[in-house]
């Protein structure tokens, strides 16, 4: 059984009782991800003044009222999930219309089922015997596809990267599975901050701290996940 939206608002709040399921299940932290970036979203938006507080502003805003009112035991809890859930609503449509407006669609991590990772069979010295380099160019009618595939066929390329998953400094493959159009700017987990964590990995396998398979399962995975766990924050450096 996959989580609800409300446990996981109340994860990205603090609370860990449910890391074990996020760990198994991609379907939970691929919605996780989104509310998370639906949030992100917003606070990045430009500051200007709010429309007038009436209609279903203005209900939403009394019924926030009228819970931050109640008995501290069961209230409390209401309204943080109360307010992150109106953020949230209020982040995805704000975002929805930026992201219509300027053409740009957010992609953080990659659709799992149209990018699973595909590697070639190199053992780690094959690898490492190869100057380190950055993605290889991938040719415009296979971006094309990768676009095509993630529905923003018509988005500004310039935008993104069509970036390899595993990349090829790590045994990644040539292949259109191993291919997602990855945002240059437009979120904090962007395609410059995957760079670091891919170069550091290759640095692991190539001084024999890390086995080359566990680095490709790892970013192939939650890439997010891997950055998190191998530079110990949870914020991009």
């Amino acid at each position: 059984m996959h989580l609800s939206d409300q446990q996981l608002l109340r994860a990205l709040d603090g609370e860990s009782t449910i890391d074990a399921h996020l760990s198994e299940c991609w379907t939970c932290r691929a919605r996780k991800q989104e509310l998370e970036n639906a949030i992100a979203d917003f606070v990045r938006l430009p500051k200007s003044p709010l429309p007038p507080a009436e209609g279903p502003r203005a209900l939403l805003k009394a019924r926030l009222e009228e819970l931050s009112h109640r008995e501290p035991a069961a209230s409390q809890t209401w309204w943080r999930v109360a307010a992150i859930a109106a953020l949230l609503i209020a982040g995805v449509l704000i975002g929805q219309f930026w992201r219509q407006s300027t053409g740009v669609v957010v992609v953080t991590v990659p659709d799992p089922k149209l990018t699973p990772g595909a590697t070639v069979l190199l053992s780690p010295e094959d690898v490492c015997r190869v100057p380190s380099e950055k993605n290889k160019a991938v040719p415009v009618a296979l971006r094309k596809k990768v676009f095509e595939a993630y529905g923003i066929a018509h988005a500004e390329p310039r935008a993104y990267e069509v970036d390899y998953l595993i990349t090829p400094a790590l045994g990644g493959a040539d292949d259109i599975h191993n291919l997602w159009p990855q945002s240059y700017s437009d979120t904090v987990w962007n395609a410059r901050v995957k760079d670091d964590l891919e170069d550091h990995l290759r640095t692991l396998v190539c001084d024999g701290k890390l086995d080359l398979a566990t680095a490709q399962k790892e970013i192939a995975s939650n890439w997010i996940d891997a950055y998190k766990k191998y530079f110990h924050t949870n914020r991009p450096r």
